[in-house]
């Protein structure tokens, strides 16, 4: 009789982006570039807020959680996509196939549920600002924060718990280039209708959670714009909140052209081209939107450089 809990496959394969092997080393150099990137770009954003007085407000101490969750997000997948790039070695152990779903879980669901803190930190910015500094109180933004964490945990371990009691037993290709959770559920020879029911429902849950969020924010944050209809009423939501929404934006928006758009026979190469698009790209991104379109961060960040050269003399 077969033991359902336990696995016969030590380790699988990844197979990786569907690009050519000449264009291996191009394509190398571009995704070691966009990391780098996005590793300088987040932590420079973290280095601001810390060093710099007039960011220490709660929407800079979302941001700046933000920027460590995108830095987190892409070193669970890129580094190893990289290695197999650069080695040919498709290879990842069955434990740390999980453990890699278990943090990209984890972190994605972070960054979703951080969107939704920042979407409502704006709407308060805009549409109670007088309140502002009562209603986001440092205990409440170690709340919002510290709730995140948690409901992310719980997703995480929830998805890696019931992943670990499949069986794999003889197919160990993964066509993806990260330990995707959707093509383990089919390499699966388990039954996985529970598990894959339960893992549906905490994702959707987490989803709808903080997209509900960030839409009820802007819909409350418009309404309010439309009672006063005002040039200088605009500009001032646009310049509160035109970062974030930028960044939700591209969050969403990708995803959603990507899945709606595309044509039922590329389903995989659309996953995929997602993937890289919330893995690779987007945390890339957001450090410069955050720094062209944001008066205070441009600022900070001329202060450090100015402050760099001084001693550099």
């Amino acid at each position: 009789m077969r033991r359902e809990n336990q696995s016969c496959v030590s380790k699988f394969l990844l197979l990786g982006l569907p690009i050519q092997t000449e264009q291996q080393g191009f394509f190398f150099a571009l995704f070691l570039g966009t990391y780098l990137t996005t590793v300088l770009g987040n932590l420079l954003i973290i280095l601001l807020i810390r060093l710099d007085p007039r960011l220490h407000t709660p929407m800079y101490f979302f941001l700046s959680h933000l920027a460590l969750t995108d830095v987190s997000l892409s070193t669970v997948t890129v580094p190893k996509m990289l290695m197999v790039m650069q080695t040919q070695d498709q290879s990842i152990s069955y434990a740390g196939c999980i453990t890699q779903i278990y943090f990209f879980m984890f972190f994605a669901c972070i960054d979703n549920l951080l969107l939704a803190v920042m979407a409502y930190d704006r709407y308060v910015a805009i549409c109670h600002p007088l309140h502002y500094t009562i209603i986001m109180r440092e205990e409440l933004c170690i709340c919002l924060l510290a709730g995140s964490w948690l409901l992310s945990f719980v997703s995480a371990v929830t998805h890696t718990l019931l992943l670990a009691q499949l069986s794999f037993c003889a197919d160990n290709i993964i066509p993806h280039f990260f330990s995707d959770l959707a093509a383990l559920l089919k390499l699966s020879c388990s039954d996985t209708s529970l598990s894959g029911l339960v893992i549906f429902t905490v994702g959707s849950a987490v989803l709808i959670f903080s997209l509900s969020g960030i839409l009820v924010s802007y819909g409350r944050i418009g309404l309010s714009i439309l009672r006063v209809p005002s040039t200088k009423g605009i500009c001032k939501a646009l310049s509160t909140c035109g970062s974030h929404l930028s960044v939700v934006s591209l969050f969403y928006g990708t995803m959603m052209a990507l899945y709606l758009f595309s044509s039922s026979d590329q389903s995989h190469d659309k996953n995929i081209i997602a993937s890289v698009m919330y893995t690779v790209v987007t945390p890339m991104l957001n450090p410069f939107i955050y720094s062209l379109r944001n008066r205070d961060v441009t600022l900070a960040l001329g202060i450090l450089f100015r402050n760099n050269n001084l001693f550099a003399k």
